[in-house]
């Protein structure tokens, strides 16, 4: 059989053939534009995640990281969970907090059975997780660096530092705020998002009975402390997480290559360290802003937001020099990019 195109019919529309063409074209373009995916017969087009995996420059696919990382492991659970085994693996449970969480079994059940433990579902499925840990140092002061911050997936800040007021320095996003007792403020919502996921850092038995007194509304736990915690309100159970005490292991015994320190009552890691190594767990790309100590000037600032000096550092439990030279390897690597 011979198909013919009768010329009547081809005068008649052949002004919409090209039109129809057109707007084919234009669909495709619509929908790439939006991250859709189109089924045309058998050819599938998944333009969004292609481009997102091929911009992902994660730090794992550098080749110069196995000479500064070499007995690092990633472990993506970042919260404790009631959920799985984890119970049994050696590490929770034959360390003391805050490397682990043996003889704390109890109050950390009945904490996680009140509270969640998933990362939010529209950062967690993302192809490449673009992550900056915000730390609270001076060299954030004028850095402009406000709207950067803003535009990565995950904002992680520490402790107390503030935010209005500093937006222009330091953004308003926040994703996790990491903290311990001692770090908090009255009222979280002032400083954080509808959205933000608290994180706890359990240092120490106080620490986690006081979180349980703050989930199950109970009298508030005062005693046990280096400095007496604010007294929180507005602390939803659903936004608070705990940090998995894994990290603080790897912090002290594979990156900084000092078990010593599980040994050492007192003697950890910061909580900025603690937050990078975080990242370098759950994040394809880390980048910092607001790290680094003036450590050769005696009244050099600390913080963006208060006239702390390194004097006042001169106690400190923290080895910040230690620290500081590790984190300079990290960003002469490539595994991470200091914003500051």
């Amino acid at each position: 059989m011979k198909f013919r195109i009768n010329r009547r019919d081809w005068n008649k529309n052949k002004c919409f053939f090209p039109f129809t063409l057109i707007l084919f074209i234009l669909a495709i373009h619509w929908a790439t534009f939006f991250g859709s995916s189109l089924q045309l017969g058998k050819f599938h087009i998944d333009i969004t995640s292609r481009l997102q995996t091929e911009h992902c420059s994660t730090w794992l696919s550098r080749n110069n990281n196995l000479s500064i990382l070499p007995n690092f492991i990633q472990n993506t659970d970042v919260f404790l969970t009631i959920e799985g085994g984890w119970w049994y693996k050696p590490n929770y449970l034959h360390h003391s907090l805050p490397y682990g969480i043996k003889g704390n079994e109890v109050v950390v059940k009945k904490i996680l059975a009140r509270t969640q433990f998933n990362m939010p579902k529209e950062i967690d499925r993302l192809n490449c997780k673009r992550c900056v840990i915000v730390g609270n140092g001076n060299t954030l002061r004028n850095s402009s660096l406000g709207e950067t911050i803003n535009k990565y997936d995950v904002v992680i800040r520490l402790n107390n530092a503030p935010v209005r007021g500093y937006e222009k320095d330091v953004g308003n996003k926040t994703t996790l705020r990491i903290f311990y007792p001692e770090s908090t403020i009255e009222d979280p919502t002032v400083e954080n998002n509808l959205d933000t996921l608290f994180v706890l850092v359990p240092f120490k038995a106080a620490d986690i009975n006081w979180l349980k007194a703050i989930v199950y509304n109970e009298t508030r736990i005062t005693t046990g402390f280096w400095k007496r915690p604010a007294f929180v309100k507005n602390l939803d159970p659903a936004k608070v997480r705990i940090l998995n005490p894994y990290f603080m292991y790897q912090a002290a015994t594979k990156l900084l290559d000092q078990p010593n320190m599980i040994k050492r009552r007192g003697n950890h890691p910061t909580t900025g360290f603690l937050a990078i190594t975080l990242g370098l767990n759950y994040c394809d790309e880390v980048d910092v802003a607001g790290f680094g100590y003036p450590l050769n000037q005696k009244d050099g600032r600390i913080h963006y937001f208060d006239r702390l000096s390194m004097k006042q550092m001169a106690n400190s439990v923290h080895n910040v020099t230690h620290e500081h030279l590790f984190l300079k390897k990290l960003k002469n690597a490539g595994v991470i990019k200091c914003l500051t």
